[in-house]
């Protein structure tokens, strides 16, 4: 099964907290109560967020934390990246010579693409979206699941 960890999970969480008070400075307590998480939680994925230049952190009496940037300009591929690194669907889709079989194999091509498409499709959404519930762009919102269409490369 493929899906984020726990941590970008709660990444998101917290930094749609912050868009939905785009103008206020949050402590990590304030973001954990609205966000339902624990504080020492919270406190651990503002590092990387910040790091990731997606949060910035204010110091003193009034301190705490905001977005970087507006929510609509921040996507979910800046998310899963700054708390999981490249997104890679196997090991080849990110560094080449990891593998002891890429020089022949025959699906190296065809995970790059799925690769691509997964990147792309977190890439058009931003937290903008993620608090207002707006698709995507081209999204179908009248069918349960979207239909991606992928050529495979041939062997």
């Amino acid at each position: 099964m493929l899906r984020v960890t726990k941590l970008t999970d709660y990444a998101t969480v917290v930094l749609t907290a912050l868009a939905a008070q785009s103008d206020a400075v949050l402590s990590a307590s304030e973001l954990a109560e609205r966000a339902g998480l624990e504080a020492p939680t919270v406190s651990k994925l503002l590092k990387p967020l910040a790091q990731a230049g997606l949060v910035e952190g204010f110091r003193g009496a009034n301190g705490g934390y905001r977005l970087a940037r507006p929510a609509a300009d921040i996507s979910l591929i800046e998310v899963v990246e700054a708390m999981e690194g490249p997104l890679g669907m196997t090991e080849c889709s990110v560094h080449e010579g990891n593998c002891t079989i890429e020089d022949h194999c025959g699906v190296r091509a065809n995970w790059r693409r799925i690769n691509d498409v997964v990147i792309e499709a977190l890439r058009s959404v931003t937290l903008a979206q993620m608090i207002d519930g707006v698709p995507p762009p081209g999204s179908a919102t009248s069918s349960p699941s979207r239909r991606i269409d992928l050529r495979l490369a041939s062997a």
